[in-house]
């Protein structure tokens, strides 16, 4: 088992024990989408629908998750040093932002497995929200 699968499996676990032990919550690997009967209710993809799907499933991505912003001076950006603070415009608690190339996806909460930080999505924009957006 490569150490990438031990490591999709350790976070795979982790995620269903936080949620009561239901690890289908965890989202199944791409792969598993791609059915041979293609999208519900659609035709089944054809071989060169297909090839041109898996072009584009291996194109890299940057997801940023964005605890908040604030605006300020330079000039207070200036007088900052170790241990100042600087207040954001987000309530503690609020989710955070999950952006995919700086494009708003969803919302979530932030998790630790083995000390290592991730997030758990609480809330996905459907496309039709997003391509709102975008007008």
């Amino acid at each position: 088992m490569s150490e990438d699968q031990k490591l999709a499996d350790e976070w795979a676990a982790a995620l269903g024990a936080q949620e009561g032990g239901n690890e289908e919550a965890v989202a199944p690997p791409v792969e598993e989408f791609e059915e041979e009967n293609g999208a519900p209710g659609k035709a089944p993809l054809t071989a060169e629908e297909r090839k041109k799907l898996d072009s584009i499933l291996d194109i890299p991505v940057t997801i940023t998750m964005e605890v908040g912003h604030a605006k300020i001076s330079i000039r207070n950006l200036l007088q900052l040093n170790q241990g100042s603070v600087i207040e954001l415009e987000r309530m503690a608690g609020e989710p955070l932002d999950v952006l995919v190339n700086g494009t708003l996806i969803a919302h979530g909460e932030v998790v630790v497995v083995n000390d290592k930080f991730g997030i758990r999505l609480t809330d996905v924009i459907s496309q039709v929200e997003r391509i709102k957006k975008l007008q």
